[in-house]
């Protein structure tokens, strides 16, 4: 059988190996593909008679790696046949059965088709070169996918590489021992208040990872996600790690869309353990838990507020630090609902140009309308007093009602 010497072939692997912190049988992988495709442009090159070449045409070839030998053997797969018509694809029946006297119609064969190593070409060989760089790309990106897929939505330690246009191009490290697998952090998910400096670390959360084989960073990564924030207090509150308290819901407005409002999350905490307080548990002796988590966000505004199955409930906690008097739920279907207040805590249920209120009905799901108590009363009076009128007209057409009348039932 021949055989095209490839001098070093061993070390060459293990070189390539380590130097790209792939597997050997990557690396193996990655050598047989790009030799195949040098040997297909060797075949090209030497077609005289013109023949098509299909995209499909040499997948009956493959290439086998000889380490002891450091070496490499084309084979290809041959089905049997009555008559040749393809050289690549067939063989003779009577032409195997000098060799396998069992050989029958429709069988496959493997064989040797190795050409003379001077043959082979210079152009094959710079052919396999690119190959090979851009296959040990492929698969240097492919092993980083797969690792980095299963840890998707999670949150790394990144650092700050580089700057790109309006992104932030960061570091995080990857378990193939890789220092720098590079990550993009875009600008709708950077936090108004980080200060991103060259060689700074920030804790970020894995938000999507790409796959295809397109340059660029492979993940992207986020400081405004909802999830980074469920990590912290994860982190920081055990009774949430130990399934004592559960967080139910998050809200969150990381980049507000007025340069005068500051960013803001609502959090809605909840136990199985009646003698559990789960807002006092996020927030911490003093607020020291709770201050780990706005210090990580730089200064963001954080309100821990308890949920509750009665939506009502749940819907004057969520406008805290508000003090609601009344939630009416107008229409449960389309998930209404109308807030009573007091004047002076008008501006504190909406927020500072609505971000209170907005948050509030994103974290519980409901359309919120905020009303003045005392004006709402007041409606409330009128329009009782205007049926009222309209029930006693309809008794008495003839009956006409001054403004401060007083309405005496005929005898």
């Amino acid at each position: 059988m021949l055989i095209i010497n490839l001098p070093g072939l061993r070390n060459l692997i293990e070189e390539i190996s380590e130097k790209n912190n792939l597997p050997k049988t990557a690396v193996k992988d990655a050598l047989r593909e790009a030799l195949l495709k040098g040997y297909e442009r060797y075949r090209r090159s030497k077609n005289l008679n013109r023949h098509e070449f299909t995209e499909e045409y040499f997948d009956n070839f493959e290439v086998e790696l000889d380490i002891e030998e450091e070496g490499f053997r084309i084979l290809a797969t041959k089905k049997i046949v009555e008559e040749v018509d393809n050289n690549d694809h067939h063989i003779a029946l009577s032409e195997v059965q000098e060799v396998e006297k069992e050989a029958q119609l429709g069988d496959e064969v493997v064989l040797d088709v190795t050409p003379e190593q001077k043959e082979f070409g210079r152009m094959a060989a710079i052919q396999t070169k690119q190959v090979l760089l851009q296959k040990l790309r492929d698969s240097s990106r492919k092993m980083v996918q797969e690792e980095f897929k299963e840890i998707e939505e999670t949150v790394l330690q990144a650092k700050v590489m580089r700057f790109e246009k309006q992104s932030t191009i960061m570091a995080v490290s990857s378990g193939f021992g890789q220092s720098e697998v590079e990550a993009e952090l875009p600008k709708r998910e950077q936090l108004p208040n980080d200060n991103y400096r060259v060689n700074s670390t920030f804790k970020v959360f894995l938000k999507k990872v790409l796959s295809g084989t397109q340059r660029g960073p492979q993940l992207v990564v986020s400081r405004a996600d909802a999830g980074l924030v469920v990590y912290l207090f994860e982190n920081e509150v055990p009774e949430i790690e130990e399934g004592i308290v559960r967080i139910v819901a998050v809200a969150r407005e990381a980049n507000p869309p007025s340069r005068y409002v500051g960013p803001r999350t609502k959090i809605a905490v909840d136990t199985y353990e009646r003698e559990v307080d789960p807002v006092g548990a996020c927030i911490g002796a003093r607020g020291s838990r709770i201050q780990a988590v706005v210090n990580e966000l730089r200064g963001e505004k954080i309100d821990v507020i308890r949920w509750s199955p009665d939506p009502a409930t749940y819907i004057a906690n969520a406008l805290s630090p508000a003090r609601v008097d009344e939630v009416l739920l107008v229409n449960a279907e389309d998930r209404q609902a109308q807030v009573l207040l007091a004047e002076d805590q008008l501006s504190l249920a909406i927020g500072k140009e609505g971000q209170n209120v907005r948050l509030a009905a994103r974290l519980t799901g409901w359309k919120i309308d905020i009303k003045d108590q005392a004006k709402y009363n007041k409606k409330e009076e009128q329009e009782t007093e205007g049926n009222m009128s309209e029930e006693i007209l309809a008794i008495n057409p003839e009956l006409e009602l001054e403004p401060e009348a007083t309405v005496l039932t005929p005898e």
